[in-house]
């Protein structure tokens, strides 16, 4: 018999802990960091590109400023809207650079979260935020990932957390807006960049050739209420 009792006041205290159980402690948490910006190793998760791959003249690097404590990654260079005079390619516009992040291990699932955030410094132009995800939208004679795309506007001169809805990326192709009723698989993200123009942007926005600078302190993943 006191083998049956002690069965049945563990089975008994394993249902109270089980009804005592918070909604937090079965949900994932409300924030999830995909990436930080504080060491070297951190920015080795990204790679830099530019115009000038394609004939261009704009330039970008990616660095670490600041303290042990205090750093934070700096995506800065020049943008130009002209062509280098040896350019045998023709491209459609120029004066671009961007940084995209190494393909992730498996795929990264966000389908419990509904916004990207971005802690930033930046210098009143405008960003462009893009999410890589595996193809699955079918188009003849395409087999890159695919890409969806959301303007954000850095404010200048002061950190700012920008919250990008996962509903406001677009799907594009080559620079150009698709079907938008096209959705977004967030469950099978690989990859993500984060790109600066010459030209576009809101009203106020910096616009044209000519310097770039955005800190970065963290992206991360936001389940909104």
């Amino acid at each position: 018999m006191s083998r049956l009792r002690a069965l049945w006041q563990a089975a008994s205290n394993a249902s109270k802990k089980a009804l005592s159980w918070k909604l937090e402690d079965l949900a994932p948490p409300t924030e999830l960091c995909i990436f930080s910006f504080q060491t070297k190793d951190d920015l080795r998760r990204w790679n830099l590109y530019a115009d000038s791959e394609y004939g261009g003249l704009s330039s970008a690097s990616l660095e670490i400023k600041g303290t042990d404590k205090q750093a934070t990654g700096v995506f800065s260079g020049n943008l130009f809207t002209d062509m280098s005079q040896d350019s045998r390619r023709v491209m459609n516009r120029s004066g671009f650079c961007g940084m995209r992040s190494t393909q992730f291990e498996g795929y990264l699932d966000l389908d419990p979260y509904d916004t990207l955030a971005l802690r930033v410094r930046g210098d009143g132009r405008c960003y462009i935020s893009t999410i890589h995800t595996e193809n699955w939208v079918n188009m003849p004679g395409r087999t890159e990932n695919n890409t969806w795309q959301a303007f954000v506007f850095i404010p200048k001169g002061y950190w700012y957390v920008a919250r990008i809805p996962l509903s406001r990326y677009l799907p594009t192709w080559r620079g150009n807006v698709m079907d938008s009723k096209l959705e977004m698989n967030p469950s099978r993200i690989v990859g993500m960049s984060l790109s600066v123009n010459a030209e576009g942007g809101p009203q106020g926005a910096v616009i044209g050739p000519g310097e770039f600078r955005l800190e970065l302190d963290w992206i991360k993943a936001l389940r909104t209420p």
